[in-house]
């Protein structure tokens, strides 16, 4: 019987091994070349295909170089100020959202970095349970140790949702303001900043009052952040 044991846990443990390191040999590929698809992405085509099964994503990739510097500061100013100071983690920010969830007597705030955000939208869902969070901090750490801060936002900007179906900043700029991500300006970005907790909600509420006040604040706020050159 112990040996039994033995042997399921090794297998158990052989298993988890293999897991990280095709998790590893990903983020060492996605580090040179960009990604077409994220589990993110999957799952929102396959949301749409359940009600048009010709439905498709918008997406486009754009160099970070032709992604607007509003939108970069904007982004960061809202969902990470601490962005090129952490290593993957900002543990003031955890602090923080961990009393003001208490405060409030419900989840309010999450404190996750640009960096923890990109590791699940690649990989992973947005289930909140331990076992999913464990996993999102141990491909974090290899991202933050592999990419540059650059490379990460580049691929955060690309890839995160925007709306039902609007992936990465490109389609968002073309679906909500009619232009290329290179050309948004400082109101635009804040907008599109101000939509990343809940894309969807907002692609049809983008006159809703917590809205525009969010935008309000990051369009202040965003002029105090720095990002990647």
């Amino acid at each position: 019987m112990l040996r039994l044991l033995l042997k399921a846990g090794l297998a158990v443990l052989a298993l988890l091994l293999f897991v990280q390191i095709w998790f590893l040999l990903q983020v060492l590929w996605w580090g040179h070349f960009n990604p077409s698809s994220t589990a993110f992405m999957e799952a929102g085509l396959a949301r749409l295909q359940e009600k048009d099964p010709d439905a498709e994503l918008r997406h486009k990739w754009q160099s970070y170089g032709r992604i607007s510097r509003n939108l970069k500061r904007a982004v960061v100013a809202a969902e990470d100020s601490r962005f090129l100071a952490h290593e993957g983690f900002d543990w003031e920010g955890i602090e923080q959202a961990f009393e003001k969830n208490i405060r409030k007597g419900r989840v309010v705030a999450g404190g996750s970095t640009i960096s923890q955000q990109l590791a699940k939208n690649l990989f992973l869902s947005a289930s909140r349970n331990p076992l999913r969070k464990l996993q999102e901090a141990v491909i974090t750490v290899m991202i933050e140790r592999l990419w540059s801060k650059r490379r990460i936002l580049e691929v955060y900007l690309n890839v995160i949702e925007w709306g039902n179906g609007i992936y990465g900043a490109e389609a968002a700029a073309r679906r909500y303001f009619k232009t290329s991500a290179a050309k948004l300006g400082p109101s635009q970005a804040a907008l599109l900043a101000a939509m990343i907790p809940n894309p969807r909600y907002y692609e049809t509420h983008r006159a809703s009052r917590g809205l525009l006040k969010r935008k309000a604040i990051i369009e202040r706020r965003m002029w105090q952040v720095a990002v990647p050159r």
